[in-house]
């Protein structure tokens, strides 16, 4: 095997890469975490759990695709078509690809990854949640609650906290949510108990 041939390979690998990872994409199709020796993890990006914006590392399915099939490319047509210097080729050919998936993870994070953001399992909780009720709670019956969670509006069958009835487009405060049902207490109710305590 010479260089022109290892250029080759590397630039077939990289191309069949991002082919793969293009039709992964359309067709919604999960290509699995790479685990590297080492214990290296390259995932496709990665979350922190302290907050702040999602991250995505430098070395990545994109990147590493980009710049093989970069590398590759520049590679082969310097050391086939213009015989150039196996060295000078090399370097050449190794900032081509640095330069493709430098270009790719500028993408990948500016527009791809832009608006993501860590799931905080908190701003998903129902208690405290206050809502309206869309259709009344009878005496030990359920009812349906609306509110809004993280700008979204949602609806949930809901219970009064004490079995009483609650009129349907009263204000209420989840207390608890257990099996798809939101125990609820009234706003004013709360209200008067929190300022009785304070």
């Amino acid at each position: 095997m010479n260089w022109a041939d290892f250029y080759l390979a590397c630039f077939l690998v990289g191309f069949l890469l991002s082919a793969l990872s293009f039709l992964a994409g359309t067709g919604h199709v999960h290509i699995p975490h790479l685990q590297l020796h080492h214990g290296l993890h390259i995932p496709h990006g990665h979350v922190p759990r302290g907050g702040g914006r999602a991250e995505l590392p430098w070395l990545n399915f994109g990147t590493i695709s980009a710049f093989l099939a970069w590398f590759g490319g520049a590679g082969y047509l310097l050391e086939h078509y213009y015989h150039v210097w196996y060295f000078v080729a090399f370097v050449v050919a190794t900032f081509c690809g640095l330069g493709a998936a430098a270009v790719v993870f500028v993408f990948l994070a500016k527009v791809l990854m832009a608006h993501e953001a860590p799931l905080d399992p908190a701003d998903y909780d129902m208690v405290g949640v206050l809502g309206k009720l869309s259709i009344r709670i009878r005496d030990g019956g359920t009812g349906e609650l609306v509110f809004s969670q993280e700008g979204t509006r949602h609806v949930a069958g809901a219970r009064s906290e004490d079995g009483a009835a609650i009129p349907k487009g009263a204000e209420v405060v989840v207390t608890r949510y257990e099996k798809g049902i939101a125990y609820v207490r009234r706003w004013e109710d709360f209200a008067g108990e929190t300022e009785l305590k304070s």
